[in-house]
Parts: structure tokens; sequence; C-alpha cells
């Protein structure tokens, strides 16, 4: 199959830090290509895989301090898809609606995986304006506040089972990783992680829409004997940290489309403490890979009783569920309904 795979500029496929959507397209492209697939992939210059890269601008626009509208680096490489778009039989796009006013006018399958939250009043009159654009959620749990549109499938995120090393000991720390941000709530984590007495571990970002919040709220907090704010970490450090903690807290305030540090910790062998919000229930199994709690009093529990679940079945669950050969089997069957269908429609004007 000739597949193109279109992600964000704004990190690189993978992505040297933070970055959970180029991270997923980094491991669904390697996976089509290491089953055979003809994969193009459109991204940053300073992206590495093993398909064939189209590169629109030079380096990842988080990194590139000389760039000032992000939208126009967009906007070409849109223009360098559909250039060369009559290679592909597929053109999987990871960049929202942007290109939507373009590849609806085109005869080559597509489709869109929406990586973001759906609940945002502002978005209804462009997906109600394109409601027969081909989508695919990442949890069903996303779909809610528009369950109208074309959805073609949810399709759980995966992760090579080498990527992350299996633990089978806890430690004596709780993780937090992620983004500060109001809706991550890290303010929670740290107060957790205090009443329960456990050094908390911190590692995570701050873009520069959350530095005020971050400043004002969460700097002092991190003062706390029991807190170690670590900064943004790669792949490496995230591996030792996550499977070298008791658990992972996940204490969100949002509608979470899916979580991708949740079967990373999975993958070590890690529970997981969460807040039941967005897709938390879909990705938690109760009592196996985790509990789901309702607030600080019961994450405190949660977090007593952790030391009750195994780790090795933890592990069983993520190697059941959350693979990249799973995630990239179940893409494949939609890349090909599509492509029929596409056949048939064509088939029909003729």
């Amino acid at each position: 199959m000739r597949i193109a795979q279109v992600a964000p500029l704004i990190e690189s496929v993978p992505p040297k830090y933070y970055g959970g959507t180029e991270r997923v397209v980094s491991y669904l492209t390697e996976e089509l290509v290491r089953q055979g697939h003809e994969v193009t992939l459109f991204a940053s210059g300073d992206s590495v895989t093993k398909a064939r890269l189209l590169a629109t601008s030079r380096r990842s626009l988080r990194l590139d301090r000389t760039c000032v509208d992000r939208l126009a680096h967009q906007i070409c490489q849109l223009e360098d898809v559909y250039r060369h778009a009559g290679r592909f039989e597929i053109i999987h796009f990871h960049t929202d609606y942007p290109h939507f006013p373009v590849s609806s006018r085109q005869p080559v399958p597509h489709v869109t995986t929406l990586h973001s939250r759906l609940d945002v009043p502002d978005l209804v009159p462009v997906y109600r304006r394109f409601q027969r654009t081909p989508v695919v959620s990442i949890s069903d749990a996303q779909r809610a506040p528009l369950p109208w549109l074309n959805w073609q499938g949810t399709v759980y995120h995966g992760l090579p089972e080498d990527a992350y090393t299996f633990q089978p000991d806890p430690g004596k720390h709780l993780a937090f990783i992620g983004r500060i941000s109001p809706e991550k709530r890290v303010d929670r984590a740290i107060e957790i992680a205090r009443r329960v007495g456990m050094e908390i571990k911190i590692a995570a970002k701050v873009d520069d829409v959350d530095r005020e919040y971050f400043e004002t709220y969460i700097a002092p907090l991190l003062k706390d004997r029991y807190t170690d704010y670590v900064g943004e970490i790669g792949e490496g450090e995230k591996d030792d940290l996550l499977g070298s903690a008791a658990a992972l807290l996940f204490p969100i305030d949002w509608p979470e489309p899916f979580g991708l540090v949740m079967i990373e910790a999975m993958a070590c062998g890690t529970p997981i403490v969460a807040y039941r919000q967005g897709s938390v229930p879909e990705v938690i199994d109760e009592g196996v890979t985790g509990f789901i709690v309702e607030g600080i009093g019961d994450a405190v529990k949660a977090v007593e009783r952790v030391f009750t679940l195994s780790r090795k079945r933890c592990r069983e669950r993520f190697q059941e569920r959350f693979t990249v050969s799973r995630m990239a089997r179940d893409y494949r069957e939609i890349y090909e309904r599509l492509i029929e269908d596409g056949h048939e429609a064509r088939q029909r004007s003729a």
C-alpha cells in the first residue's frame, strides 16, 4: 500500500522531548514500513524515519527560534502533500482540520486522526461544514461533543513492545509526566504525594502559554520536600523514571482524548492512579492496571493500594491492548475500506 503520513510541524517525528501526537505518528510510520508498505512521511526536517521523508520546514517549529508564523509552514506543507498526492493510495492526516477545504476537493482517499479535545464551541461550525470528511477518534470519549462526524473508527494508540522496559519491582517514588498546565493538575499530584508521604518526580514541560500559570501557582509548590521537579525529559530518561515509580499519577481536569503516558506506564509495569475524565475509563482496567478515583482522598487511598497490583499483569495488559502492531492493523483496515469506497465511487461516476 502506498501511504502518506502527514505530521504536525511543531515537533519532529519522533519528538526530541514532549510530543504525544508526533510520537504516535512515528510509531505508526515505522511499523507500516516494517510491514512492507511504501510510506512517505511529511514532517519537519529534523525528523528521523525509515520512510521517505518530505520536509517542509528545516526543523521542528517549537525549537526554531526564527519561526514567527507557524501557519505559513502548515500551508506550505499542505501544498507539498497535494503536489505529490498522485503517488498515494491513501493520505493520513494528523494535523486536525486546516487541510479540509483542500482534501475535500481532491480525489485521493484521505482520513484524519483527531488528536485533540473536541469540546471547544469554535470547532462546531468548521466540523459542521465538513461533516462528511472521514475522521478517526483516539477514544470513544473524544467523540462525545461531535458524535455526528463521519467517524471511521476509534483507534487506540500503541507502542512498540520494546519501547519501554518492564520493571517488576516498584520504586519508592510517584511520577507525573506531561505538561504543566491548568488541565493537567500537577498541583493535585503534589498534594496527593504530600498526603501519602511519598516523593513525586515531576517530568514536564511548560509551554509559553502556561508560563504565567506555572510561575504563579505551581513554582511555589515545587519547594515542597516531597517534590522533585526534573523538567522536560527525553525517552530514555522517561523509561527509567516511569519504570522505577510505584505509580503514575494522572489527576487530570479535562476531557483527555487519550493520555499516551498511561500506556507508557503500563509498558513498564507501573500502575496508574487517574481521575475519571475523558478516555481514562477506556484505557485503565480498574484494579488491574490502576485505579480510577474521584478526588484527593480517594487518590491517596488508591496510592496505598497500588502495591497490591501485579506489575507483570499490568505489562501483559499493555501487550494485549496497546501495541503498535495492533494500532497499525486497525488503521490498515480503515485505509483499505476508504480505498475501496473511493474505487467504487469512481466507477459509479465513470
